[in-house]
């Protein structure tokens, strides 16, 4: 598990990655010193966890929060104030830990983001074939990966749209994308996974896949643009 720690105190950095580095499968993807500084950083790079302050200079940790939408990672707050704490949770983050933070109570949150990670992977399992296993409703559905047109966020939800039809999966974008082969899929925007090899137009920032127009985010143009191997 990567994980991205954001607060605007440095001596609190400091500390959450002394307790991070306790943790032997959680890697420290970098440290921000404000919400800015890593809404930018998670435009760019994929994190697990994000350990975050809420009281910051020019955007609060809660405010970060509601501009990642429902496509972030998993969020734990780490703050003094105990005032945002039901705010905090009608956001569905994982935790809220009071400083100082002990080791118990820092491993506490850091098991419990780890259950949700695993929850949200469980959702979607592939297989050595060219096949995703799916949760449809009350059925596991086997799912060819060469009948995904695009994946598309839709809320707590996930939709893979096929030729004639999609499935709604409670899933993240996230979870998704790491299921499908990085040979053929490719992120072209936060809400957004396609099928290279059914990509029929691209123009404008926007690509069409069988009369369905996808916006192509600019931080995601080149890395399509080298994928498709465009002249």
């Amino acid at each position: 598990m990567t994980c991205l720690i954001v607060d605007d105190n440095k001596i609190a950095r400091t500390t959450m990655i002394q307790l991070a580095g306790q943790v032997k499968d959680l890697e420290i993807a970098g440290e921000c010193a404000s919400a800015l500084e890593a809404y930018n950083l998670l435009q760019q790079q994929k994190i697990d966890i994000l350990l975050l302050d809420i009281e910051m200079p020019g955007m609060t940790g809660i405010e970060l929060t509601r501009n990642l939408g429902k496509d972030s990672p998993i969020i734990i707050f780490t703050t003094s104030k105990k005032e945002y704490a039901v705010e905090a949770f009608e956001l569905n983050v994982a935790d809220y830990i009071m400083k100082p933070v002990s080791p118990a109570r820092f491993i506490q949150a850091i098991d419990r983001a780890r259950e949700i990670l695993d929850s949200n992977r469980e959702e979607v399992k592939t297989t050595d074939d060219e096949f995703l296993f799916i949760r449809d409703s009350n059925i596991v559905r086997r799912l060819a990966l060469d009948d995904i047109l695009f994946a598309e966020a839709m809320g707590d939800y996930v939709k893979l749209h096929t030729n004639g039809r999609f499935y709604a999966i409670h899933t993240t974008l996230k979870a998704v994308e790491e299921r499908l082969p990085a040979s053929k899929f490719l992120r072209v925007h936060r809400s957004y996974i396609v099928s290279l090899g059914k990509i029929d137009t691209i123009q404008e920032g926007v690509l069409v896949i069988q009369g369905k127009t996808i916006p192509v985010a600019d931080s995601y143009r080149a890395a399509l643009n080298k994928r498709m191997k465009i002249l």
